[in-house]
């Protein structure tokens, strides 16, 4: 393109300190760079007046000689100390606040970029306060995440999903969707994990019987009494479409069936589907409508390929969170992951945890008396019913580990002090003291309600479920997870963090570092290569679920839903 000619011309720049431009508005920038040159008359008397009274008198034409010279030295004696900095283009404004270094500051381009650096440094100062805001821009060091071996994932072995189904299972599918005479109903109940597991079964108990599924009710969790339906913590739309090909999904039961006295039914613990089929489908076929409560850990977990496909379908592709949740839970994550490398810690050190566990929290002689007092008045919430002590059970590896022992941990298998750790979990027993031993070693300790933004989490206040959401997504899109206890959200993220990739997933060897912990008389590198030792094959590596019987197939994906080179797709 041709340059114009008023382009043509050389642009000249004046070198100004960024002290004076700072104190100069851009009205007055816009001034001096629009005003036009003064050539007028005022001018031209002022220099006919100078010249014609100072050439005619020598006297004074020597003395103003005079006055300069004297001036002129004066000033070149004195000015030892200048005002500005002898850099005028330096700039003192925070390293994470500069956008693009400018190595020259003059006028020209101060005219021409002006709004635009406005707009740059606005958003720097915006992100700068969130930031500060949340507790994030607490860096130590040299203000990153300081590399180290604890980050490294697991070899993933060239695991990726496959999950192609058999032509036997793709051509029953035809005669399973158009069967409109039988209807599934299930009343699932629990925490979030609970249901989902509950879910998962349903849906391969529905394609067993050849029913449509009703979309399953969500029993009002007696504990914290959230009444959330199906949709309001998962995405329903969704949920039907993926499973469009396996089994039917219909919101409610037609008009058709509405009079219909259910059969109901509550299986016992791992049934197969023969079982099922020779309990329930004569009746079903007869009535037309199935009601089945207490789903929990009901089906086999030995299934057929097909079916343990199904099952990994719909954990890990169906059930996805209702947007408004999955958007949160996302927003959090990245304010996570604004600053490099996170840990995602589920800390089981609830009340309830202690005391269905039969353990201690081992903290303080108050909070042990508090646990053992409550397992006294209610013993029914005791779900480890044996005769083994406290210290028995420590040792064998079945109480959830306490701060100090979640510390002694992460410390041992390397975890940089300036670590930034998620804390996902329930409020534990005896508040944020009971996490100092914790925070006081790694000081980058957040939860959600410390990350979420004014307002945010309102909406969710009294949905437990939906809040438990809020803390599976961050923890699945976590660098590294690690639960202090097995349970239901543990295991389900061990499948979801392996479905994905392998990612790396601690599962602490309790029952064998706890003598450890114990023995003051190891040092502490010793204590830390000992630590290590026993975790190199518990990182989140590929594991088949077939090495041992009763394995779930959502915790461990291979064979059946994942396969790499060396597996032939099923």
């Amino acid at each position: 393109m041709a340059k114009s000619k008023n382009n043509a011309k050389k642009l000249s720049y004046i070198s100004v300190p960024s002290q004076i431009i700072n104190s100069i508005s851009s009205s007055s920038l816009q001034s001096l760079l629009d005003s036009p040159k003064k050539t007028s008359r005022s001018t031209n008397r002022f220099f006919f007046f100078f010249t014609n009274s100072i050439f005619r008198r020598p006297r004074l034409w020597f003395f103003t000689l005079f006055l300069f010279g004297f001036l002129g030295m004066l000033k070149f004696g004195l000015t030892i100390n200048i005002p500005f900095s002898p850099h005028p283009c330096a700039t003192t404004l925070p390293q994470n606040m500069i956008s693009t270094p400018h190595p020259k500051s003059n006028l020209g381009v101060v005219r021409q970029n002006n709004i635009k650096d406005e707009v740059l440094l606005t958003k720097a100062l915006v992100s700068h306060v969130e930031l500060r805001a949340q507790g994030l821009d607490k860096v130590e060091g040299d203000g990153g995440i300081e590399k180290s071996e604890f980050w490294k994932q697991p070899d993933g072995l060239g695991y990726k999903p496959c999950l192609s189904f058999s032509r036997d299972y793709t051509r029953a599918t035809d005669g399973v969707l158009k069967d409109r005479r039988k209807y599934l109903m299930v009343v699932v109940s629990g925490g979030l994990n609970q249901q989902r597991n509950q879910i998962v079964d349903a849906v391969v108990i529905a394609r067993i019987l050849g029913a449509s599924l009703v979309v399953p009710i969500l029993q009002v969790n007696v504990i914290w009494g959230d009444e959330s339906e199906f949709g309001d913590i998962f995405d329903l739309e969704h949920f039907k479409r993926v499973l469009a090909n396996d089994v039917r999904v219909v919101s409610a039961l037609p008009s058709t069936h509405l009079m219909t006295k259910p059969v109901e039914g509550s299986p016992p613990l791992h049934v197969t589907p023969s079982w099922i089929r020779s309990r329930y489908l004569r009746r079903f076929n007869r009535e037309g409508v199935l009601l089945l409560r207490g789903l929990d850990s009901r089906l086999s977990k030995d299934l057929s390929p097909d079916l343990q496909k199904l099952r990994c379908k719909v954990a890990f592709n169906a059930l996805r969170f209702a947007q408004p949740v999955q958007e949160l839970g996302d927003k959090i994550a990245e304010r996570m992951k604004s600053k490099g490398p996170y840990l995602a810690l589920h800390l089981r050190m609830e009340k309830d945890v202690w005391v269905r566990t039969g353990c201690l929290p081992g903290l303080s002689e108050e909070l042990d008396e508090i646990v053992s007092n409550e397992r006294i008045e209610r013993p029914e919430l005791l779900t480890a019913r044996s005769n083994m002590t406290y210290h028995e059970r420590k040792m064998a590896g079945l109480c959830p580990l306490n701060a100090v022992e979640v510390t002694r941990l992460l410390k041992g298998l390397g975890a940089p002090k300036n670590t930034r750790i998620y804390w996902a979990g329930g409020q534990p027993l005896g508040g944020k003291e009971a996490l100092l031993p914790l925070i006081q070693e790694f000081p980058h300790f957040y939860s959600k309600e410390d990350l979420a933004l004014p307002g945010e989490l309102q909406p969710f206040a009294n949905k437990a479920s939906i809040m438990a959401a809020i803390d599976y997504i961050v923890s699945e899109k976590s660098d590294v997870f690690m639960p202090s206890h097995g349970g239901n959200m543990g295991h389900a993220i061990q499948g979801h963090r392996a479905f994905a990739g392998h990612k790396k997933y601690i599962t602490p060897n309790k029952r064998h570092m706890l003598p450890y912990f114990h023995n003051s008389s190891i040092s502490e590198e010793e204590f830390n290569r000992i630590i290590k030792e026993l975790h190199q094959d518990s990182l989140g590596q590929p594991e088949l679920r077939t090495i041992k019987a009763g394995r779930d197939v959502t915790k461990y994906p291979i064979p059946e839903c994942m396969c790499n080179d060396s597996h032939a797709n099923s």
